[in-house]
């Protein structure tokens, strides 16, 4: 494994278009952080929470505006040899991580109908707390624009709605809480050829009962995966698809969708025929 600054110095040199310069870009367009944040950098393990934090060290070192940061793992029920593998990761990359214990994997092992949407609600809802204690307004998550499209895809095919993966949102449960996404820019091509590029070994997968379905040539059994072969081979026919699918989401015409919810309120297209059955009856 290569030294600490190898991998830093890559950042702003060999990948500081595809990866500094997309961060950046993604921070100030969606205006993610404000001078006197104090932002939880969330990390799994896995290659994208560590580059986050690698990102983030170098905004605060080069950045127009101070901020401060603490960087926190939490451990739902990782293996020894996982959890020893994020200590000396961070060590490597001289990343001052801070690791707090919950039980989540245990509380959902016998979960049969969606186990990981429920782990997943539960681990926001532990970082929230840890970072509210630890004095800090936000947390930081290392979604990429691959988790995005890939978002936008199976909620259609297989939620039956429209939606994604927001840069930032407000937490309804911690009052002055945030979550933002700083590498929503980010292709997944590009974190993987900086962890190669690097000689760098992450977790495939975090979870102990999915991780033998994470493989390191992006196959699987997941959803997710195959949403990741279907973008592949729609992108055989049109090289654009994926920024059209990102797109799509920041162009939705609402005088051609037929309902749709906002703040929790539903709507439907026939509220702009109001009188419509008032009429009716009285003929």
């Amino acid at each position: 494994m290569e030294n600490y600054n190898a991998a830093e110095h890559s950042i702003i040199t060999k990948y500081k278009k595809t990866l500094f310069h997309k961060f950046i870009g993604a921070v100030k367009d969606y205006r993610l952080i404000s001078r006197g944040d104090r932002i939880a950098v969330c990390i799994s393990g896995g290659k994208d929470s560590m580059l986050l934090a690698k990102l983030m060290q170098e905004l605060s070192r080069h950045g127009d505006y101070p901020f401060d940061m603490e960087f926190i793992v939490m451990d739902p029920g990782y293996t020894p040899a996982n959890r020893q593998k994020i200590i000396q990761n961070a060590r490597t990359l001289e990343i001052p991580i801070k690791i707090f214990e919950t039980d989540i994997f245990s509380s959902v092992v016998n979960i049969e109908k969606n186990p990981c949407y429920l782990c997943a609600r539960m681990r926001r809802g532990h970082l929230y707390k840890q970072a509210q204690e630890l004095g800090c307004n936000k947390i930081a998550l290392g979604h990429h624009f691959d988790d995005v499209i890939e978002t936008i895809l199976m909620g259609m095919l297989y939620g039956a709605q429209v939606q994604t993966m927001m840069p930032r949102i407000k937490s309804t449960n911690f009052e002055g809480m945030e979550l933002i996404r700083p590498m929503y820019y980010i292709r997944e091509k590009d974190i993987i050829s900086w962890k190669n590029y690097n000689k760098l070994d992450f977790l495939q997968c975090a979870c102990r009962f999915t991780e033998q379905n994470a493989r390191s040539d992006g196959t699987g059994t997941s959803k997710r995966q195959e949403i990741k072969q279907l973008i592949r081979e729609l992108k055989k026919v049109n090289p654009q698809v994926e920024m059209n699918i990102f797109r799509s989401v920041e162009r939705v015409n609402l005088s051609t969708v037929i309902g749709y919810y906002f703040e929790g309120e539903e709507h439907n297209f026939l509220e702009r025929f109001g009188n419509d059955r008032q009429n009716e009856e009285q003929h």
